[in-house]
């Protein structure tokens, strides 16, 4: 029943919309058509993400008046009241951002696994109006095969996904992460593995399945980074939650552009 639906809903659309891409690129390029299918999800998944990175700003922007909650010694019931009136008066819910994040995952995943399970056009999974590619050329641009391993797109991977982990907007200051406290270790861990490890993980892995899968990898993540850098030069929720030195440079900018 799941995989019913996962095949119906997501992996088979993508394995389509992939071989329809393949048909009409000159030549057949797989390449090219891992980042077109990439960069169309990612156009279509746009609003979701940029909700996503909008509510982390909106908490970013809070976190000193839920700081101040937290810190007035009030019981635990008056903080909770407190905290709920905050977010209605500025209308932002604390998990819309994960929930967001959830709807995402299944589609990221699925795509994923179009490139994982390996670029095979089968007529069953096909629809009638898509025909299998005529041409299927898997050596992208002409140079580089994506059909096995790469390691120059393995690297091209892991070097991505440290730039999209260094743009990616840092978590809201709590009160409860106080210097040498619990959570500001773990905070600090994880935003230094997902900095310095997760990349060698991501290049790794990348470089042991597949050329198409290091494509589609450094293709979503700068997206990713443009997304943000789009973010924090447009978006004026964004802006806000950014340091103050930041916003002044952004700023001075602007007046020259």
């Amino acid at each position: 029943m799941i995989g019913n639906i996962w095949n119906i809903v997501l992996y088979h659309p993508l394995i389509n919309a992939l071989a329809f891409l393949v048909s009409i690129i000159p030549g057949g390029d797989v390449g090219l058509a891992v980042i077109l299918l990439t960069v169309l999800v990612k156009i279509i998944l746009f609003p979701l993400s940029q909700k996503s990175i909008e509510s982390q700003a909106q908490m970013s922007i809070l976190a000193p008046e839920l700081n101040k909650i937290k810190e007035s010694g009030a019981s635990k019931e008056e903080q909770a009241r407190l905290t709920f009136e905050l977010y209605k008066k500025h209308k932002t819910n604390p998990f819309s951002g994960c929930l967001l994040i959830l709807i995402q995952i299944p589609i990221i995943f699925a795509l994923y696994y179009v490139f994982y399970k390996g670029i095979i056009f089968n007529s069953n999974v096909l629809y009638s109006f898509i025909h299998v590619p005529a041409h299927i050329n898997m050596l992208f641009l002409g140079i580089l095969d994506i059909s096995g391993k790469s390691l120059f797109l393995a690297i091209l991977a892991g070097v991505s996904q440290y730039l999209q982990a260094y743009y990616m907007p840092k978590p809201a200051v709590s009160a409860s992460n106080t210097p040498g406290s619990f959570a500001e270790s773990f905070s600090k861990s994880m935003t230094m593995q997902m900095k310095y490890i997760f990349p060698f993980i991501v290049a790794f892995i990348a470089y042991r399945i597949s050329g198409a899968i290091a494509l589609y990898w450094i293709t979503s993540n700068l997206f990713a980074v443009g997304q943000q850098l789009y973010a924090k030069r447009h978006d004026p929720l964004v802006i806000e939650a950014l340091p103050v030195e930041e916003q002044k440079l952004i700023q001075e900018q602007k007046k020259h552009e």
